[in-house]
């Protein structure tokens, strides 16, 4: 029974929002390169400063908020959890997504005069989770099963993944000519921890028994696969130290690729996209699996409750009812080496540059400072269990003085219809500094945002760009 209890609070404790598209394309900041390595890039060299040059946080409800539960407006806590669980779908998701780049660095090379090629690398550590929202398992809790007689809830609804990895990358990037621009990153995946239960299926049935007042019937097919979670929890000897050896080159290792690329139309137009993270995890050590399968029926114990009298106390019959439970069921523990797949992300932006630099003294052009204004629309998609999630952005940049440029963007997503987001780039000399956010309309009650994410870092830049 043990087993079971600890296998469904791990089914549950799993709780995946990725999109940058303030950075996605904003080439002042080396980071945008992971998001396109064929991206534009306008410096020599750069390095990050070492565990600030990117931090970014991420988190998210497609359904709820915190202040749809617990708003002061009078209404009773009751109520308001009832609505949300009737409201909620299956496809309803919670996500959350963060980033800490350790190290990062980069570098121009080619002939002095053209210097058409770029390399970067670094390494940095990555925690993402989705879980979906199991509705039949929150209506079965909410309704109880003696009103839903004959009914059956699915099992399947239960989906969720969650994972703290560390990826090491190196990327090349090649100005073609004046029109093309492609870039490729490579990556080597470290898993710390892996938890993933997205294959369940099953039904839960209540019905009229012949010996006992009801009958439960389980078509049980449920798992959870977890990596390095075993010799977190059970492992009495282990140390902090023993997850520090696991960010570069642990046990459970994985290959990605990045590609990307940037094409010019004209003067004025330029298309750019990229495919991220075409990669996969093979976890082969701390690994322990858990399987639940079969049919089952469940008559429960007589009588439904003691009688006075009886000589079974109340404590007796809840324990008869865990021994038949844990007599009933067979948790099956493996150790089975299995593979898990990153979610691939997709970027393509269609952008329109425009407004050059005017000299105050000859009221003329300069050619060569290129444009300070730049308008786009940006799709961007990522894979997820059930179904891809799917975002659209329109955004305005502006390059306002040398060194400081912004951007505000407007997004539609899974989250809402009303996420603005702002992002600034500033360089005093060699040092950039980077901030932006999203979903700016809900900083005077973040409790009723659906959706928050904030990126900034520091880097260290020698630029070829001296307008």
């Amino acid at each position: 029974m043990k087993k079971c209890a600890w296998f469904v609070f791990l089914l549950m404790a799993v709780s995946y929002a990725q999109n940058k598209q303030i950075l996605y394309g904003f080439t002042e900041i080396p980071q945008s390169l992971l998001q396109n390595p064929g991206g534009k890039t306008h410096n020599d060299w750069y390095f990050g400063i070492p565990l600030l040059s990117h931090i970014h946080a991420n988190g998210g409800s497609s359904g709820v908020t915190v202040y749809d539960l617990f708003a002061v407006d009078g209404k009773d806590f009751n109520t308001k959890l009832e609505e949300v669980v009737y409201r909620l779908r299956p496809t309803d998701f919670f996500t959350f997504n963060q980033q800490l780049e350790i190290l990062s660095g980069g570098f121009a090379f080619g002939p002095s005069y053209d210097k058409n090629e770029y390399i970067s690398f670094g390494l940095y550590q990555e925690v993402d989770a989705i879980l979906y929202f199991p509705k039949d398992y929150a209506k079965l809790v909410y309704e109880g099963n003696q009103n839903n007689i004959n009914r059956p809830f699915r099992l399947d609804h239960l989906n969720g993944t969650s994972e703290l990895i560390s990826v090491l990358h190196i990327g090349y990037n090649k100005v073609v000519n004046d029109k093309f621009t492609y870039g490729i990153r490579g990556k080597v995946y470290s898993s710390i921890t892996n938890v993933n239960s997205v294959s369940n299926t099953g039904t839960f049935i209540t019905v009229n028994g012949d010996n006992n007042a009801y009958d439960h019937i389980f078509d049980l097919d449920l798992s959870l696969k977890t990596s390095g979670l075993v010799n977190l929890t059970m492992d009495s000897d282990f140390e902090m130290k023993d997850i520090t050896k696991q960010l570069l080159f642990g046990s459970n290792l994985g290959l990605g690729i990045d590609l990307g690329f940037s094409y010019n139309i004209d003067k004025h137009w330029y298309l750019d996209g990229s495919l991220l993270d075409f990669g996969f995890i093979r976890h082969r050590k701390h690994v322990e699996n858990y399987e639940l399968k079969g049919n089952y029926v469940f008559e429960g114990i007589n009588p439904i409750f003691p009688e006075v009298g009886s000589g079974q106390t109340a404590d007796e019959y809840w324990t008869a009812i865990e021994e038949e439970f844990s007599n009933l069921f067979t948790l099956d523990t493996t150790r089975t080496k299995y593979t898990t797949w990153r979610p691939i992300k997709l970027n393509s932006s269609l952008n329109y540059a425009f407004g050059k630099k005017v000299s105050k003294e000859c009221d003329c052009t300069f050619d060569d400072s290129g444009y300070l204004n730049r308008v786009g629309i940006q799709l961007y998609a990522i894979n997820r269990p059930k179904l891809p999630q799917v975002a659209l952005t329109t955004y305005y940049y502006r390059r306002l003085l040398n060194g400081l440029s912004v951007k505000a963007a407007y997004t539609l997503d899974s989250y809402s219809f009303t996420n603005i987001g702002l992002g600034m780039s500033a360089q005093l000399g060699g040092v950039n500094f980077y901030i932006m956010a999203d979903n700016f309309l809900n900083f005077k009650n973040i409790y009723n945002a659906q959706s928050l994410s904030l990126q900034l870092g520091i880097n260290y830049i020698f630029t070829n760009d001296e307008d």
